[in-house]
């Protein structure tokens, strides 16, 4: 839903008759409602529970599936598809922090400490894997403007099949028998919560550094078609890379919540994976200058979603640590939030740094004009929005490796719970072998 149209961005522009900017706000406008309706779904999780949760966010879905689909009729205007087709999108947008904050609490209320990590990565996969679809199905779809129905009401069909798994499968927010001693403790109240974070520096850093990394990954998941095309690259290798970006990021992610649920080396992974995402985001900007190198733009991109995906999860795993007992999708939706409004800005202020082509490339071929659409309008260098995204990149890398230095709150107070279970199992243990051991008193 969030990021169909953007593998696409020449055919929408023809189809809608907008502009490269406006097909930019389609994808802007997820970013800009999760920043309100966060503070609402972090709230509703940790007050009312996964389940409420994820049947809100999947209907919602629903309903901008289906308004964004009504563009495709003749009864709406012309001029009016446009901004029902944004509406929609705006609809789903509120659907998004409803569901994307649920990992961390699904992981804490479900799964024992050993399991944390690999199931919060697990369940942090759902809205990549659907980036991943997004970008192979939609270049495959739609390949002129006729096939844009088609891709609209996949998308409804898929959003529908959803809600109705949302509603009856999901039964429960909990287990009968919590799975650790911190999934037994009460969380603290929202605003209470609120109250503690504000205390914790080390979240604030990560607040601050992860919200970047989520910004530049959104960023480059928007963009890449409007990077790439200008090179001569077709919509079908665009999409392909985006796939690329998140298929090798959920493997990295995979490697790096087994990795850490077995060495809880949370900071560790972090610093190393940014380092290296920041490489390879290095890499790419300088390869996708050049033309003729598919290769190895793909392998730049796939370094940057293989190391810059083992963050995320791996993150918001360890925001809850170093804030317990702060309610998890309090702690772990924030570092969204901050994502949210990063992104925002990022995007924007890359949309006015991209460059009109050098006069040497604008009678070169271009992937941007193809499909019968002119593309003019979306042909720019973006060698300048890449290097602001690298040098923020860099920045938050030396932030983090210098002054990032956790206290794992919730692993101290699981190790203190275990140690007061042992001591008091062995005290009543005495107890009752010293009372079997009596000599009774004689009659």
């Amino acid at each position: 839903m969030w990021i169909c149209f953007s593998p696409i961005t020449n055919i929408t522009t023809a189809y809608f008759n907008i502009s490269g900017m406006q097909v930019n706000w389609l994808s802007l406008v997820y970013l800009i409602a999760s920043i309100p309706c966060g503070f609402t779904a972090s709230w509703l999780i940790d007050t009312l529970g996964l389940r409420i949760s994820i049947i809100l966010a999947a209907w919602l879905n629903v309903i901008g599936a289906l308004l964004r689909s009504l563009t495709t009729y003749t009864f709406i205007p012309s001029d009016m598809k446009y901004p029902v087709l944004l509406t929609g999108q705006l609809i789903a947008a509120c659907a998004q922090p409803f569901i994307m904050f649920c990992p961390t609490k699904l992981a804490a209320v479900w799964f024992p400490g050993s399991q944390r990590a690999t199931a919060n990565t697990i369940a942090s996969m759902a809205n990549p894997l659907g980036i991943l679809l997004a970008n192979i199905m939609s270049p495959k779809i739609v390949q002129t403007k006729a096939d844009m129905p088609l891709m609209l009401w996949v998308c409804t069909g898929l959003s529908g099949l959803g809600a109705i798994i949302a509603t009856f499968g999901v039964c429960s927010s909990g287990p009968p028998t919590p799975p650790s001693a911190s999934a037994a403790e009460v969380s603290e109240p929202f605003f209470s919560g609120l109250k503690k974070l504000l205390k914790v520096k080390s979240y604030w850093l990560l607040w601050t550094v992860f919200g970047a990394g989520l910004a530049i990954f959104s960023a480059n998941t928007t963009f890449i078609e409007q990077i790439l095309c200008p090179r001569d690259y077709q919509n079908s290798f665009s999409g392909l890379c985006g796939a690329l970006m998140i298929a090798i990021g959920a493997v990295g992610g995979a490697v790096a919540g087994l990795f850490v649920d077995k060495t809880k080396l949370f900071e560790e992974v972090i610093k190393m994976s940014l380092g290296l995402a920041t490489l390879f985001g290095i890499f790419f900007t300088l390869i996708s200058r050049l033309r003729g190198h598919p290769i190895l733009t793909a392998i730049s991109i796939s370094g940057f979603g293989f190391f810059g995906f083992a963050i995320y999860p791996i993150s918001m795993e360890l925001a809850v640590e170093i804030t317990y007992p702060v309610a998890e999708a309090t702690s772990s939706g924030f570092l969204f939030i901050s994502g949210q409004i990063q992104g925002v800005i990022y995007m924007l202020a890359a949309q006015y740094l991209a460059q009109p082509l050098p006069a040497n490339e604008v009678i070169l071929p271009n992937g941007c004009r193809t499909n019968g659409t002119s593309g003019n309008d979306i042909s720019q260098d973006w060698t300048v929005p890449n290097l602001f995204f690298n040098a923020l990149a860099a920045l938050g890398t030396v932030i983090l490796i210098l002054f990032f230095h956790p206290n794992y709150r919730r692993m101290r107070a699981e190790d203190v719970a275990k140690a007061e279970s042992i001591l008091n199992y062995d005290s009543t243990d005495s107890s009752h072998s010293g009372a079997s051991n009596r000599t009774p008193p004689m009659s």
